[in-house]
């Protein structure tokens, strides 16, 4: 298995990650949420492995544009989970899943240079 990045493309955070892989020369598949939406089992896998806290990307624009309701919906797995669908910008990025099964969210450059 290759290890997957999970983001937007457009993101500057995806493009400091992707650059960490490029100059190690590690291989990645590169998964677009813009253009595969994340299903529910996935986004389940990620909020049993790393917490919903890890998931939910709370510091973002979309989050903070949203009503009281939703965000209230982020607080359980089963009602965030379709929410992050419709809204996948809400997701933390990246999310990276390492060869060897692992989970990582966010850009930490230790973290992933020590999977290296």
């Amino acid at each position: 298995m290759r290890t997957k990045i999970y983001g937007i493309k457009n993101c500057n955070t995806m493009k400091k990650t992707f650059a960490l892989f490029e100059e190690a020369g590690k291989p990645y598949e590169f998964v677009d949420y813009k253009k595969q939406q994340p299903d529910a089992d996935l986004l389940g896998r990620f909020i049993d492995a790393l917490g919903l806290e890890q998931v939910v990307n709370k510091r973002g624009t979309t989050y903070r544009k949203l009503d009281e309701a939703a965000k209230s919906a982020t607080e359980s797995k089963e009602s965030a989970i379709p929410l992050l669908q419709e809204k996948s910008s809400m997701i933390k990025r990246p999310i990276i899943l390492f060869e060897d099964g692992s989970l990582l969210a966010g850009l930490d450059e230790a973290k992933i240079q020590a999977k290296f």
